[in-house]
């Protein structure tokens, strides 16, 4: 795959930017809007005073044609009338953040999240001191991305004081003002720069943001491994995470985020493999392939990180790959039978990745299906079996169940439960003997 160019030799030219004048559009009738959970929150902070939009990812997604998930709102009205007129037309309201203006509204096991218009008097890092205020271009000034200042009423009226949606349209990720400021407010914001572009962007980075990221980029180690590591996950599994990852690496900021030095190749084929499978990427075997070599790396990112045991365990598998020959049939299903079809199918698609076999290579994409196409069988012998032949006890039954099942591994899994007692048989005669 060619290195991603991290550099933009032009600024953007308003006068030619073929979506300068672009239409705002209504997402009148979109289904998320027309919940009935949405309705009734959008229903509760109604009223003679104040008004409420949706803001932030739930527009900026619906714009895309994309599944809303979570809708957060914005409201001119302050948090203590949220909470009463929530919870006057019956719905639940949390005052999870009253010092910032947000409340949580939960109607019918959904919760909102609803800030008040907002502007910042003091900052300090991610804590600032706020005052609420009814200006909506105050409010949207204070985020990160102009993409994100978004907002749409309950009619699907779109209101976009920053030109995000042009932006949104062109796969433009800028900063709202000075990206150094929107840095400092929050470090994260330096790996969701990156994360938006591989999720919402088209063509070179935004030179000033990237600039301004690689410029901040010790503000990095102020964060916690968890916001890192939730970060990272979903920027590796983005569309255009090869991408992200190239230009990560050439400014120099994926060794600080990794704390070690990664290979790009093994990374992109993965990704071209998952592709050709149409396989549902996974962020932890992506994180293999990038940055896990010997069992040691494993360990070291999953403490840099604090993965779970279950990811450190699939990490690992990056270390010590089933061998990267490609396996024929009957090793292969010897692999499967030993490994378990979770730990065979990483292996195997780590293995592909390895040995830079094209995506497209049929024997691969055989080996690498396998569990698709063939289910393990179950061992037809069990611990009484042996007992039952009224020569073993003790550790010896385990060590004749380990031989017999080595023979019928061999013979390709042939063998019934009447025939491995046979061959049971014959080698308790044989030690006899």
């Amino acid at each position: 795959m060619a290195e991603r160019d991290t550099t933009q030799d032009k600024t953007h030219d308003k006068t030619a930017d073929p979506v300068e004048n672009l239409p705002l559009p209504s997402l009148k009738g979109a289904a998320w809007l027309a919940r009935p959970e949405t309705v009734r929150v959008f229903a509760a902070l109604s009223g003679e005073t104040g008004a409420t939009r949706a803001v932030g990812g739930a527009v900026r997604d619906a714009l895309l044609g994309l599944p809303v998930a979570d809708v957060d709102f914005a409201t001119t009205v302050h948090p203590e009338t949220v909470i009463a007129r929530a919870r006057k037309a019956g719905l639940k309201a949390i005052p999870t953040g009253l010092p910032h203006g947000t409340v949580t509204v939960v109607a019918g096991g959904v919760s909102f999240e609803v800030t008040t218009l907002r502007r910042d008097v003091e900052t300090f890092g991610r804590h600032a001191t706020v005052a609420f205020t009814e200006d909506w271009a105050e409010d949207a000034a204070r985020r990160d991305f102009t993409i994100n200042a978004l907002y749409a009423d309950a009619d699907g009226t779109l209101f976009d004081p920053l030109g995000g949606y042009r932006d949104l349209v062109a796969g433009r990720v800028r900063f709202i003002g000075d990206p150094v400021q929107r840095i400092k407010e929050d470090y994260l914001r330096i790996l969701r720069f990156f994360r938006f572009n591989a999720s919402y962007g088209r063509g070179a980075f935004d030179a000033e943001g990237l600039s301004a990221c690689v410029r901040e980029r010790k503000g990095l180690r102020k964060l916690s491994a968890e916001r890192v590591a939730s970060e990272l996950k979903r920027l590796l599994v983005a569309p255009r995470a090869c991408e992200a990852v190239s230009v990560l690496f050439a400014s120099g900021l994926l060794c600080d985020i990794l704390g070690s030095v990664p290979r790009l190749p093994r990374f992109d084929r993965l990704v071209e493999i998952e592709a050709a499978l149409d396989r549902e990427p996974s962020a932890i075997l992506r994180l293999a392939a990038l940055a896990v070599f010997v069992p040691e790396d494993a360990k070291r990112l999953a403490r840099r990180f604090k993965l779970s045991n279950a990811e450190q365990a699939l990490l690992a598998l990056a270390g010590e790959p089933f061998d990267e020959a490609l396996p024929d049939e009957a090793a292969a299903k010897r692999k499967l039978y030993r490994l378990g079809p979770d730990d065979y199918a990483a292996r195997a698609l780590l293995a592909w990745a390895t040995r830079a076999a094209p995506a497209t290579d049929p024997d691969w994409q055989r080996a690498a299906t396998l569990t698709g196409s063939w289910e393990a069988p179950v061992f037809p012998l069990r611990g009484p079996d042996i007992t039952a032949l009224g020569k073993f006890s003790g550790p010896e039954i385990g060590d004749m169940l380990r031989a017999v099942e080595q023979r019928w591994i061999a013979g390709g899994f042939a063998e019934d439960r009447e025939g491995l007692l046979m061959i049971a048989g014959k080698l308790a005669a044989d030690r006899d003997g």
